[in-house]
């Protein structure tokens, strides 16, 4: 099996190292190399390669914004690449869509490079690779981005800005929300549902209808009566848990505890 690559990088020297090591793979026919999104969204139409290996910040045109030019569905594969660990998220894992961050080892690169393998040919006898799931991986990287990591509150007349790191847990307090950190409570104005749906899922969760916590500061979890449980955050606040949020909480944070590992 010949795999056309096409390796887009505005980096030289990230470019030339994943074209180096692609060398050394019989399978793979360097159909070119690109330093820009503007070039590569050229390269694609004219080369129409397997295989792209992409690096997500550029300027001008990013890796995302080639892709949406191109369109999901005429994309090759892709292996994402960044020197940016936020953006090694785990909807590309999720969606089948591999990605590498700079600097990676050899190791990590022939996992990469089998796995895309794997796909080619699994799309050699489906006839066709799941756009969809590069869909759903953009877009789930676009609504990471957009999630919160700064709340502006008022304090008197001044505005300041609360790190949602900080944040220990939050209230409902009918149309505004109590934000708890480790010293201080401060005020939102905004209701529980439309803050909750701009926190970050992977650290937020929603442990009854009044309360939210931030997962990174939970020291315990206790069970309660009649299933219900008792969440101990590391400031020493006990939150109760609604037993519907028990099973999903504990996913949750096994979850992180598995990345964590890893």
């Amino acid at each position: 099996m010949t795999i056309t690559t096409l390796v887009v990088d505005d980096e030289p020297i990230a470019r030339h190292a994943i074209v180096r090591l692609l060398r050394n793979d019989p399978d793979i026919e360097l159909a070119g190399e690109c330093g820009d999104g503007a070039s590569a969204v050229q390269a694609i139409r004219q080369y129409s390669p397997d295989l792209v290996f992409l690096d997500v910040q550029m300027p001008a045109i990013t890796g995302i914004e080639v892709v949406e030019t191109i369109g999901a569905a005429r994309m090759p594969a892709i292996v994402f690449v960044t020197a940016y660990e936020q953006y090694a998220v785990r909807a590309f894992e999720a969606n089948a869509v591999d990605y590498l961050v700079k600097p990676f080892s050899r190791e990590r690169f022939a996992d990469s490079l089998s796995r895309v393998k794997q796909r080619l040919a699994a799309r050699d006898s489906d006839g066709e690779l799941s756009s969809a799931r590069i869909l759903q991986a953009l877009q789930a990287l676009r609504q990471r981005d957009n999630y919160l990591e700064r709340v502006p509150v008022r304090i008197d007349e001044h505005i300041v800005f609360v790190d949602v790191d900080d944040i220990v847990w939050i209230k409902a307090s009918g149309n505004t929300v109590l934000l708890h950190l480790a010293d201080r409570v401060h005020e939102l104005r905004e209701t529980m549902t439309a803050l909750s749906a701009r926190l970050d899922p992977r650290h937020f969760a929603r442990v009854h209808r009044s309360a939210i916590i931030n997962v990174r500061r939970v020291q315990a979890i206790h069970p309660w009566f009649n299933g219900y449980h008792v969440v101990t955050m590391d400031t020493g606040q006990k939150l109760r848990m609604s037993r519907y949020q028990h099973e999903a909480f504990l996913q949750l944070v096994s979850t992180r505890d598995t990345k964590r590992e890893e």
